[in-house]
């Protein structure tokens, strides 16, 4: 299943930054490959109906001067103490619970920080967030931003993350223990009857039901509003006027509420992988169905030049390629294949589609999805499908989840309105989706209806972010993005009052630090000497 990694839960695939996430797993072994899916909205004229109401909403500024009831928050000193990362601290932060009723309680904050290196003159901190929504910040930070990053940024930056409320070390949204998430996961998502459509819905509902009670209160209060305001804590408490803050996938939607929210406060941001927060879930899952579609048009071009590609003679076509694997997947739903695996899975349908889909985040993944095709299609072996599916819901090899599909249905659900009420109005949207995607449209717009049957009631709506007022921000869109289509970096760029866009021409999720010099000389002039680059400016 899908969730806004933007598979959807009101989900969809955002995403985290793959490239990143990949060179951190081989650092330290702390991050999984992952990415997720954005929530959709409503059905039919509905849809459109929201999007026109989108385009005349926009996020509206706080009051420059700090409530007094904030006023403790915004005066913490952080007790920081060694965290067994070498070079990096952590600390605890408090937040209010409901920003709405301050006095109603608090939710703890996790906070890591690697001091900058030098030589030069610090520039204060540098917030990083690896998107998802669910993505550990910190885990991000000290396995990859605080090693990886150019050296001449870490030099005059601190580099700090904050792991969003819900998140990771931040009070985490839980919902199902290992066994019961390999059920999940191993659920049909593209029910051929009604059998098969009732027991995708009660998947769907057991997973909301584990979320629900475990974390009742703290579910109504994860949304991506609530944590922008904690960023504007965390600046205050880090001695920084302005927010410095560079934010992949689902982070550019974090980042650019805060921008909205605080523009006067917002300093250097960099925003990769953009979403579009104008549209409404149904909308945003769509767009993103054809992202994954123009991604694997891409993979299936470079597969059919090969003479190891599974899917097709040397030369096959696109869509060739597209019907072979949608033949295998059709297999795997009338017989699983083994392997290997301790604990006796087999290869699903659905466990085979989310390792194909984790691997169209970065196109440094096509050899091993290749060989893993290879040796599901060829050798009855489905252990390497299996290994990036696991890889994708943050699964070890104990068998535990991390809670990063948990906090991205939280999110996702929260910040919009489910896209479909009932499995009736999949249904009839399925040809649409199929259409943005012959492989992978009838999986995504069925992963697009678990938020219907979440424990609390949306609290956000689609909205133009303008920030008015605000520095230069830079805003940067993938050409082949699977997750977040280059559509939305466009449309982000053109609400953003103060905006340049920095186009990447290629394929994978995000651009920063991903092989382009292009790329990442013109973000770290931004960073390191706040010159941003002409809007336009194009790279490959």
């Amino acid at each position: 299943m899908y969730t806004r990694r933007t598979p959807c839960s009101a989900s969809g695939f955002g995403g985290l930054h793959r490239r990143t996430r990949s060179r951190a797993k081989t650092a330290a072994g702390l991050l999984a490959t992952a990415a997720l899916l954005v929530s959709a909205c409503s059905s039919g004229s509905a849809t459109t109906s929201a999007a026109s109401a989108a385009a005349e909403a926009a996020l509206v500024e706080l009051p420059q001067a700090t409530p007094a009831a904030l006023t403790s928050y915004y005066g913490q000193k952080p007790a920081w103490r060694a965290c067994g990362v070498p070079g990096f601290e952590c600390a605890t932060l408090k937040a209010p619970l409901d920003y709405a009723k301050p006095s109603s309680g608090d939710v703890r904050l996790a906070l890591t920080r690697k001091k900058a290196t030098g030589p030069g003159k610090r520039l204060g901190s540098l917030l990083v967030n690896p998107g998802g929504p669910g993505g550990s910040a910190i885990g991000y930070v000290q396995a990859y931003a605080g090693i990886g990053y150019p050296a001449e940024v870490r030099a005059r930056y601190d580099m700090v993350a904050v792991d969003p409320r819900g998140v990771a070390r931040s009070e985490p949204v839980k919902c199902l223990d290992g066994p019961d998430m390999d059920t999940y996961t191993q659920t049909d998502a593209t029910p051929d009857d009604g059998k098969e459509t009732d027991g995708l819905v009660a998947a769907y509902r057991t997973f909301a039901e584990g979320c629900g009670a475990d974390a009742p209160r703290l579910l109504r209060h994860v949304s991506t509003v609530e944590a922008a305001r904690d960023m504007d804590i965390v600046r205050a408490v880090l001695g920084d006027k302005k927010l410095n803050y560079v934010g992949a996938s689902y982070g550019t939607f974090l980042g650019a509420t805060y921008a909205g929210l605080f523009p006067d406060r917002a300093g250097r941001l960099v925003l990769d992988g953009a979403m579009d927060p104008s549209l409404p879930a149904r909308r945003l899952n769509l767009e993103q169905t054809a992202g994954f579609e123009t991604a694997f048009r891409s993979f299936a071009k470079d597969c059919a030049r090969r003479a190891d590609c599974p899917l097709g003679g040397k030369g096959a076509s696109p869509e060739r390629v597209g019907e072979n694997l949608k033949a295998f997947f059709a297999k795997l739903d009338r017989r699983p294949v083994p392997t290997g695996d301790a604990g006796g899975r087999r290869l699903t349908e659905s466990l085979a589609t989310t390792g194909v889909i984790a691997a169209m985040y970065d196109e440094g993944s096509w050899e091993q999805l290749r060989e893993a095709l290879t040796s599901a299609m060829k050798e009855n072996d489905g252990s390497g499908l299996l290994v990036l599916s696991d890889g994708y819901y943050e699964r070890d090899a104990d068998g535990a989840y991390s809670n990063l599909m948990f906090a991205n249905a939280a999110v996702n659900c929260l910040d919009l309105p489910a896209s479909f009420d009932t499995p009736e109005e999949v249904s009839r949207a399925l040809p649409e989706f199929e259409k943005a995607s012959p492989v992978f449209g009838k999986g995504l717009a069925w992963a697009a209806l678990n938020c219907a049957y979440w424990p609390v009631h949306a609290t956000g709506e689609p909205h133009r972010i303008e920030a008015k007022g605000a520095a230069p921000i830079v805003v940067v869109g993938t050409t082949r993005d699977p997750a977040t289509p280059y559509r939305w970096a466009k449309a982000l760029a053109g609400q953003l009052s103060s905006a340049r866009l920095l186009t990447y021409e290629g394929d994978g999720h995000t651009a920063y630090g991903r092989g382009s010099s292009c790329i990442d000389r013109t973000i770290n002039a931004y960073l390191l000497r706040g010159t941003p680059p002409t809007d336009g400016k194009r790279c490959s």
